[in-house]
């Protein structure tokens, strides 16, 4: 009896399901013949609605036809479930996700969200779930249902974001295993990539049609974007950059204005030390002359075994600042970060809407875009530079970049910076703006730039870059821009850092005795670089000798110029004797002669591009087909940024991050647009999509934007409805 009763249950629940999925196939399918998927030439998406909410629902379709398992990745992580998809070596991954994001608090956003947004947010979802729904041969990892307050977990495009800041190790040595700092801090260094990205705008001042131009340049890791564009006829036109599963465009343009986000170097995450008092069963922290209770909770993390899945629970601590997320000289230190889901989703969307620098300034009145500042041009001939769009006002005295005193209400946060009080630009006199990663206090050059005294210390703790020397370079004294002479400057190949750093060196060998064995085993390469013009290019020798041997100094002494709070390019310069300098130079000969058979290897021979597969983690293969790139690492300058941001293990280079979309906007009666993406848009490896923009790619041949219906005409690979 009990088991027919069991069956029979088993059957009515089956039955309701099939029901309401049958009941949501047919609201899918409603919606989805209101929309126009049209694929150009070269497999691009231009998506069109009636609705916003149509276009939201074809353009995360069409995201999910190109690559879904970049689409569910994204918010496996942003809900902290990565686990569940790889297993333990995760878990601790997932508990820093689930310190800042719990899905009560979202599904409550969601319930009080604008229903203008909720609309969006269903489309989104009814998008994703439509695609899973005619695609079932497609198997997710972890997700088979999107449900619409998913959309608030992942709701700014950077690709760390303030979470990055907060250290898993650390997590993982204060909640679970101590030794993992200890772990954490041997692993040898490894020079990274400059992350973040260039971008720049030309006033029609200093155009030859004097219509405004924007660059467009993110460095991210490979792959970590789609290019599409979305239209609606609710006024909807935006092209660019979408991070895969999000429903805006992050970097882009629409008919009337453009925006580029660059990584701020704005202090806007805070840690508190916290002094814990234990009374009877209870934990408290002092907090002015009085003790308040430390929240507690439980936060449970599945995750995936050989014999199925398995929970690991923690009991984890919050104050009023935030989680607490590591121990230091006997204080708990909590975590302060912007945490506004809602209206950060609200931002990101309502600027690809905006129609002119007032409009999009009034986007910028929500502060929550807290990681990146934005170059802005528009066909109005208005530019501008924004600085991090949610900077906390703070108390001077004292310093920000340590854990400060939480008892102390002093530290407490006072509100957001204003963006008048920000370093900020709008048309600066000598018609031209940037930023590279770098302070904001070069952006219009020495004479219009913000000035740094005029901030407190917090505005920006980064410094000038050797991107933003060469950015500087390329810009000043020029008024007759063109699309490709801007594209032109983007990709020039002076590196500024090794004008800098090979002097020294050379000079090193000069003063070095005739009798020292290191002068005569470089003396060639010494001869060589002597006559450098510290520009890359595939066929250059000097520069694969100058990458490799910064590599390797840099390595040596990082150690030392972190002791010293000194830049690392101004440690190696002045703070290397010629012995360390030359010794470097012979090493990586000596490497090169063994990897290759000689160290005068051209630069394009080594520096390549290579896509096999769709796997996250590329598996590279020196015996596989590959293509030369003659651009460079952005640590010595080059604006054009491409690198290894991952461990190596080839002989060859081959870059997985850096320049991974690129494109050049010129505002007017018209908008007219390039544009390249990083191997091509589908991440299908069957698809002639996978890579066939790279080798347009490897020497920045941008080619056309197709941005209005009239230029699709002979350029339609494919028009459909989703579904269809």
């Amino acid at each position: 009896m009990k088991t027919l009763l069991f069956l029979l249950s088993a059957t009515i629940l089956s039955c309701a399901h099939d029901a309401a999925q049958s009941a949501d196939a047919a609201r899918w399918k409603q919606q989805a013949a209101a929309i126009t998927i049209v694929r150009d030439d070269w497999g691009i998406p231009h998506v069109h609605g009636k609705t916003d909410a149509d276009a939201v629902f074809g353009m995360v379709y069409a995201q999910a036809e190109d690559d879904f398992n970049r689409v569910e990745t994204n918010y496996i992580d942003a809900m902290g479930r990565r686990a569940e998809a790889e297993g333990e070596s995760a878990i601790y991954r997932d508990l820093r996700m689930k310190l800042f994001i719990d899905p009560d608090t979202l599904k409550a956003a969601y319930a009080t969200s604008p229903d203008w947004l909720k609309k969006l947010m269903v489309a989104w979802a009814d998008g994703l779930n439509f695609y899973l729904y005619t695609h079932p041969s497609v198997k997710p990892r972890v997700i088979t249902h999107f449900e619409p307050w998913m959309a608030l977990s992942f709701s700014e495009g950077s690709i760390g974001g303030d979470l990055s800041h907060v250290s898993i190790p650390a997590i993982q040595a204060f909640y679970g295993d101590s030794s993992a700092s200890r772990m954490f801090a041997s692993r040898p260094f490894r020079f990274q990539e400059p992350s973040g990205s260039n971008g720049i705008a030309i006033a029609p001042s200093n155009t030859v049609d004097h219509h405004a131009l924007l660059l467009i340049n993110p460095h991210t890791s490979f792959y970590f974007r789609a290019e599409l564009q979305m239209t609606s006829d609710e006024g909807l036109n935006a092209y660019g950059a979408t991070t895969w599963g999000q429903f805006f465009v992050y970097q882009g343009f629409n008919t009337r204005t453009g925006w580029m986000h660059t990584t701020s170097g704005a202090d806007v995450v805070d840690e508190y030390a916290e002094s814990i008092v234990k009374k009877g069963d209870g934990l408290f922290y002092k907090y002015g002359s009085g003790l308040r209770p430390v929240a507690v909770e439980t936060i449970a993390i599945p995750y995936r075994t050989a014999s199925g899945m398995q929970t690991r629970s923690f009991t984890v601590y919050r104050t009023l600042h935030g989680p607490i997320v590591r121990s230091a000289n006997g204080k708990w230190i909590s975590v302060r970060l912007m945490n506004e889901p809602v209206k950060a989703l609200t931002q990101s969307y309502e600027r690809t809407k905006s129609t002119s620098y007032k409009s999009y300034r009034e986007t910028m009145e929500l502060h929550t875009n807290s990681s990146n500042n934005t170059i802005f041009a528009d066909a109005d001939g208005d530019i501008a530079y924004f600085h991090a769009n949610f900077v906390p006002v703070r108390d001077t005295q004292f310093d920000w970049r340590k854990p400060v005193d939480g008892s102390n209400p002093a530290t407490d946060w006072k509100g957001a910076t204003s963006i008048d009080s920000s370093p900020h630009l709008l048309n600066p006199p000598n018609g031209w703006l940037y930023n590279s990663n770098n302070w904001p206090y070069s952006a219009a050059g020495p004479r219009y730039s913000p000035r740094k005294a005029d901030y407190p210390a917090y505005m920006d703790v980064g410094m000038e870059s050797p991107r933003g020397i060469h950015a500087i370079r390329v810009l000043s004294d020029k008024k007759d821009f063109t699309m490709q002479s801007l594209i032109d400057a983007a990709y020039d190949s002076y590196q500024p850092a090794f004008a800098e750093l090979i002097p020294t060196l050379i000079k090193a060998y000069d003063e070095t005795p005739a009798s020292d064995p290191l002068k005569k085993k470089v003396a060639e390469q010494i001869a060589m670089l002597r006559t450098w013009d510290y520009r890359w290019g595939v066929s250059s020798v000097p520069n694969t000798l100058a990458c490799y041997w910064g590599d390797e100094l840099g390595m040596r002494v990082h150690a030392d110029a972190d002791g010293e709070d000194m830049s690392i390019y101004q440690y190696m310069a002045t703070r290397t004797s010629a012995h360390e300098k030359l010794d470097a130079l012979a090493f990586v000969s000596d490497s090169l002669t063994k990897n290759f058979g000689t160290w005068k290897m051209p630069w394009g021979e080594i520096n390549r591009f290579q896509r096999l597969t769709d796997d996250i983690v590329h598996p590279f293969n020196d015996a596989a087909p590959s293509i030369p790139v003659g651009f460079a690492s952005a640590r010595w300058g080059s604006l054009a940024s491409f690198a290894p941001w991952e461990e190596e293990h080839t002989r060859k280079i081959y870059g997985t991050g850096g320049n991974s979309f690129v494109a050049v906007v010129e505002f007017g009666d018209s908008v007219r647009a390039r544009a390249i993406t990083a191997g091509g848009e589908s991440g299908d490896s069957a698809s002639k999509h996978f890579r066939d923009q790279a080798v347009r790619y490897s020497t920045g041949d941008l080619r056309e934007v197709y941005f209005y219906p009239s230029q699709l005409v002979g350029h339609t690979e494919r028009s459909y409805h989703p579904g269809s």
